[in-house]
This record gives structure tokens, C-alpha cells and sequence, in this order.
């Protein structure tokens, strides 16, 4: 609310000016009734008609303007709640499950923002709201306290409900998040959990995961509908039973024919305001659930023994292998920079739909396609369909195989030359000859006599480990041993247990 505020204020504004103008459409068309329709008075009738014009004209306006300004407001902050989440999952160490991101950086955004909607909308309702009771009031005392004195009652007997539903609220996404979470892990492990056999019990505990979020949003969903059952039984009954004093004052002769008109058109029109206000408990909740998990992301400490720089580096013409015992992905992101000087190519390679040729030549100015391919062992993949280079990709890549995407990527990150190249687990979707090769391959592309280009390779791999100059063993950040592969293979029996297959 702080940082849209000026959108805030104004959309208040003119949504309660709106409001205000809805309350007062019931008090004119009395006042045409009593002051033209029962005269016979077509000079006044023409004068209310078109102050009621007016009115209209006024109200629709303010309307268009006001939502315009909120639905900006939302939109932007819904934006930026999510690249909060966002950056914050990205800091290095930050511990958030994948099915909480994307529960929290889209329903829970969405929601969180809605409070940006609502605020206008319960300002605008006790605007309207207060102008039927003092319009009320002016026909009845009576009239406007039914209104001035059941209102507040009626909010305040329906917010006892607020907590159980922002509890259970907060427990659909919870679970929500964790089915996700399950779900992206068989995703992207399907083909190891075929491979062990292991598939059976992981369908089970999807299905348990997700039984236990079918039941969350159940009982969320019954909460919802009771309260707002109640709450529009409620202002229904409220609206009815002016609707029928006023009806009573009439037959008694306590009030005009155009003043009961006007009472019967702010009973109707009070069924809007009353609706809203005593929906409001619910939507709060439900926004404040989704800010507290959003709170709880951007509050997550991240993991202190992970530097903010990188703590290793190539030196000059060096090819470097680094072997991460925790957290690669982490360490990763301390060398994206941003720079054209460093290029992080990442372990699940990204295609577009395309040619080959596309894919992997970025600028008209690269040079070497042919070294590049043989290096990468991209070569086979473009000799193997009759098109070569000028073969169509469907989208993300997904009539090719694994290695395949692997190797058309790794060729895409050679050729661009940069002055660092940072690869993380380039082969592990090849098999071991052509591992080998690719292993070759990039040491005598990049690491020619003379070169100045920097390699780092962070991989358990021996054949990628063999062709470096030396290798770095990290645990939380910090450097635990040195050395060249073998040196490291023969006297280190932990580097051992972990590289060597």
C-alpha cells in the first residue's frame, strides 16, 4: 500500500466519489416523484431528469477513472511481488522449495495484491453506506439507525470468522506448494526413477501429497462458501427489513409516495455495499495468508557460508575443474555476472524452435563452426538428419534427445568465445566415448598454446576432470583440496568416492 500509494489515494477517491453518486440516484428519483410527478410539473421534471443525467455522467466517469488507476496499481505490484520472490529465491543459499516459488510468485502474488483492489472497494461501500443513512435518516430516524446501528453488528459478528479462514487458507497453499514441489522433483527425476524402478512408489507419494491437497482446499473452499453464505443471507435480511419498515411507514401515512420510493431504491442499492463489507473479512484473509508466505520467503536467511564472489577462478589460458559437494546451482549464479566477458552455460541447455544453424550461431561475426562442432560432437547431430545445420527444432528442443540438446548447447556456448566459459555437467547425457571426446575437445578449442581463455567446469566427471590443469574441491563455499585429478584420485579417498564411477 506504501509504494502505491498516489494510485491508492486517487482510486479511493474517485471509487468512493462513485459510490457516493450510486446512493444518491434513490434520493433523486424521490425527490422527481414528490417534486415534478406528483405536481404534474414538466419544467421539474425535466430539471431532476437532467440533474439525474448529470449524476450518472459523473459517477460513470469517476468509476472508469478510479479502476483504471487500481487495476495499474494491482498489475504493477502483482509484478513486483513476484521479482522480490524471485530475486530472493536466487540469492545464493536461499532455501525455498521449487512448488512454493511457484505458488508463491503467482497465486499468493496475485492474491497479496488483490488488497490493492479491496481497500477501495470497502471505502467505497462505507461511503455509500453512510450517504443511504444520512439519506435515511432525512425520511426517518428510525430508518437511519436500522442502518447506522446493524451495520457495524453485522461486520463485527462476521470478522470472528476472519482467522479460521486466513488458517485455512494458509494451509491450501502449504500443501499446494508441496504438491508441486513433489511433482517438479518426478518431473525431473522421471528417467532415474524408471531407471532404479522406483516409479511405483513415487506415484504413491504423489498421490498421497496430492489427496492431502485435494482435502486442504476442500475445507478451505467449505469455509469460504459458509462465510459467504451467511454474510449475503445476512445483508439480504438486513436490506429486507428496512425495505418493509419503510413499506409500514407508508401504509401508516408517516411517509410520501416518493420517499418510499426512494427508501426501496437504497434498500436495493444497500444489498452492494452490505455484500461488500461483509465479504471483506474473507477477502482479508485470504490476502493476508498469501502475504504471510510471501513474508516468510523474503524473510528466509540465506546460507551464510556461501560467499557473495566467487571463490575461484582460471588463471589466464587455465582450465579449471571445480567439484561442488553442496549446492552447485548456488554456486553457480556467483560468477553470472551479466558481463559479455563470462558466459555461464547451465546444466538443463535452453532451445528454441528454429534450425540448428539458429540455435547456435548468435552472430553473423562467429567464426570456427566447423572446430566448434567437432569439439562439442555437435557434428553427429547435424550429419544425422539430411538438412544439417538448416534442420527445423520444435519448441525447447523436444524431438531430440538429451545428449543431443546437451551438445547443440554446449557448441552454442563454444562458439561464442567468451573470455571466461563456466560449464556445469555439459556431458552427462552422452555416453562415455563421446564424453571423452567432447572432454578433448574443449581443452584443445579453448586451450591452444598461447590461448588466454579461461575454462571452469564444475562436474563430478573423471572425463571431464582429466583434461583440466587443476581441479577444486568446495564444501559450503570453501576450499577443502587442490590439485590435479590424479593427484587428488590417488591420495584423496573422499574426491574418489565422489568423482570416480
Amino acid at each position: 500500500m506504501t509504494r502505491n500509494r498516489w494510485r491508492l489515494l486517487a482510486g479511493c477517491a474517485l471509487i468512493a466519489l462513485h459510490q457516493a453518486c450510486e446512493a444518491t440516484v434513490p434520493i433523486i428519483i424521490g425527490e422527481t416523484v414528490d417534486q415534478a410527478v406528483a405536481t404534474g410539473s414538466l419544467l421539474r421534471l425535466a430539471s431532476w431528469v437532467g440533474l439525474l443525467g448529470l449524476l450518472f455522467l459523473l459517477l460513470t466517469t469517476a468509476y472508469r477513472n478510479g479502476a483504471r488507476q487500481l487495476m495499474r496499481a494491482l498489475a504493477d505490484e502483482s509484478h513486483a511481488l513476484r521479482l522480490e520472490v524471485a530475486a530472493k529465491v536466487l540469492t545464493p543459499g536461499a532455501d525455498v522449495r521449487t512448488g512454493d516459488v511457484l505458488t508463491i510468485s503467482t497465486t499468493d502474488a496475485d492474491h497479496a495484491s488483490y488488497l490493492l483492489d479491496y481497500v477501495p472497494r470497502i471505502i467505497g461501500a462505507l461511503v455509500a453506506t453512510a450517504v443511504s443513512a444520512v439519506g435515511l435518516c432525512m425520511i426517518s430516524v428510525r430508518l437511519g439507525l436500522v442502518v447506522l446501528v446493524g451495520t457495524p453488528v453485522v461486520l463485527i459478528a462476521l470478522q470472528r470468522a476472519a482467522p479460521l479462514i486466513t488458517r485455512r487458507v494458509a494451509d491450501r497453499q502449504e500443501v499446494a506448494g508441496r504438491a508441486s514441489s513433489v511433482a517438479t522433483d518426478l518431473v525431473t527425476g522421471l528417467r532415474p526413477l524408471r531407471g532404479i524402478g522406483a516409479q511405483e512408489a513415487a506415484d504413491a507419494r504423489y498421490r498421497s501429497v496430492s489427496r492431502e491437497s485435494l482435502r486442504a482446499t476442500l475445507l478451505a473452499a467449505r469455509t469460504q462458501g459458509g462465510f459467504q453464505a451467511a454474510s449475503t443471507t445476512v445483508s439480504t435480511l438486513l436490506a429486507c427489513g428496512i425495505a418493509i419498515l419503510a413499506g409500514w411507514f407508508a401504509l401508516t401515512g408517516r411517509i410520501s409516495a416518493g420517499e418510499l420510493v426512494t427508501v426501496i431504491g437504497l434498500a436495493a442499492f444497500l444489498g452492494e455495499p452490505f455484500g461488500t463489507l461483509s465479504a471483506a473479512p474473507s477477502w482479508i484473509a485470504t490476502a493476508r495468508a498469501s502475504a504471510d508466505r510471501i513474508a516468510d520467503v523474503l524473510a528466509a536467511s540465506s546460507d551464510p557460508d556461501i560467499s557473495p564472489d566467487p571463490p575461484v577462478l582460471p588463471t589466464d589460458g587455465e582450465c579449471l575443474g571445480v567439484v561442488v559437494e553442496t549446492d552447485a546451482a548456488a554456486f553457480l549464479r556467483l560468477y553470472d555476472d551479466g558481463s559479455s566477458d563470462v558466459l555461464v552455460a547451465p546444466h538443463h541447455p535452453e532451445l528454441f524452435s528454429g534450425t540448428i544453424r539458429e540455435n547456435i550461431v548468435l552472430s553473423e561475426m562467429s567464426s570456427d563452426l566447423g572446430g566448434v562442432l567437432s569439439a562439442s560432437a555437435a557434428d553427429d547431430v547435424v550429419e544425422a538428419h539430411p538438412d544439417g545445420l538448416d534442420h527445423a527444432i520444435a519448441e525447447r528442443g523436444s524431438a531430440l534427445s538429451g545428449g543431443q540438446r546437451q551438445r547443440l548447447a554446449l557448441a552454442r556456448a563454444l562458439l561464442a568465445g567468451p573470455r571466461l566459459l563456466v560449464l556445469h555437467d555439459p556431458t552427462t547425457a552422452v555416453d562415455a566415448v563421446t564424453e571423452h571426446a567432447i572432454a578433448r575437445g574443449i581443452r584443445d578449442l579453448r586451450h591452444r598454446p598461447g590461448s588466454t581463455l579461461g575454462t571452469l567446469i564444475v562436474t563430478t566427471s573423471p572425463a571431464l576432470l582429466a583434461v583440466t590443469d587443476r581441479v577444486v574441491v568446495l564444501r559450503h563455499g570453501e576450499i577443502v583440496a587442490t590439485g590435479t585429478h590424479a593427484s587428488l584420485a590417488a591420495a584423496d579417498p573422499a574426491y574418489r568416492a565422489a568423482v570416480l564411477r
